[in-house]
């Protein structure tokens, strides 16, 4: 059983300044998006599409201020809606943390349709150049959440070698044992809560950062190094984190103000179904449109 090391969320103390793990991680996400990118430009076929190093820096621009409005937007209206409806002022203090991949990613989205506007190109044109640069800063994200011990696992018994214990989640865990007293005496966890004063719990920030940083950018970076039909980038992308993300949900605790909802789903797996069933489709739909072209459009 292993014990979260319960790092210092702050990285540099600089007087009264503090530079955060999480901030760093968001800049560590943004240098990444740079360089994949710019790897992504000596691709034959995406240098022959007309993309530049500026188009790049635009780009990030453009997505930042999508990420991070659109994640905190999110967060506000799918997971505490009635909090910050009866705290309203409470909403700008980003600081306290609460962002939102699925908010995040629909904020990005309507920042890539404004650029892809400003640059005369189609949505999808964007958006296929984009994804690739993506998966690696959500590891980055993941990793400040481990970093600060939050958005744990759910708790789990002693024969998983990689059972966790989270310092933060001590009172998270006495709740648990009121809950459940059944499932405690059967993984024998009340002597592991008499003598740490904590649960094991699924380390889910990194099977996260495994599954939709690095498994996702593998099989996203492969399929982008050759041409294909128009949107079936985005499409694998939609999948692959849609299912990365709903697999994942199993294993990390629902959020506490929502629980699992119906059918025993998360609100992260709800909001991952959408982003499968968009992906199979966009996929089915750019291969047959793809097939209808004349040949000296195909693949365009």
């Amino acid at each position: 059983m292993l014990i979260h090391p319960n790092f210092d969320p702050v990285a540099i103390h600089l007087g009264p300044l503090a530079v955060r793990w999480y901030g760093l991680m968001y800049l560590v996400a943004f240098i990444s998006a740079i360089v994949i990118g710019r790897l992504r430009l000596r691709l034959p076929y995406v240098a022959g599409q007309g993309w530049t190093a500026k188009d790049i820096d635009d780009m990030l621009f453009y997505g930042v201020l999508g990420t991070i409005l659109g994640g905190r937007i999110g967060y506000v209206l799918f997971y505490k809606a009635s909090y910050y409806a009866a705290h309203s002022l409470d909403v700008f203090k980003v600081w306290e943390g609460g962002m939102s991949f699925h908010g995040g990613f629909l904020g990005v989205t309507l920042a890539m349709v404004i650029f892809a506007y400003q640059r005369k190109r189609t949505w999808l044109q964007v958006t296929d150049f984009v994804v690739p640069m993506v998966p690696l800063g959500l590891a980055a994200g993941r990793l400040g959440n481990f970093i600060n011990g939050e958005l744990w696992g759910r708790v789990t018994n002693l024969d998983a070698p990689w059972a966790m214990l989270f310092q933060n989640s001590t009172n998270d865990d006495a709740v648990w044992l009121t809950k459940n007293p059944d499932l405690a005496a059967k993984w024998h966890l009340m002597e592991i809560f008499d003598r740490y004063h904590m649960l094991p719990r699924h380390p889910s920030q990194l099977y996260e950062i495994a599954l939709e940083g690095i498994v996702l950018f593998i099989v996203i970076w492969t399929f982008a190094r050759k041409q294909h039909p128009v949107g079936a980038i985005s499409a694998l992308f939609l999948m692959g984190y849609g299912l990365a993300r709903f697999t994942v949900e199993f294993a990390r605790e629902p959020d506490d103000y929502l629980g699992l909802l119906t059918f025993g789903l998360s609100m992260g797996q709800w909001l991952s179904l959408p982003m499968i069933i968009a992906g199979i489709v966009m996929m089915i739909w750019a291969v047959k449109r793809n097939l209808r072209l004349p040949p000296e459009s195909a693949q365009a």
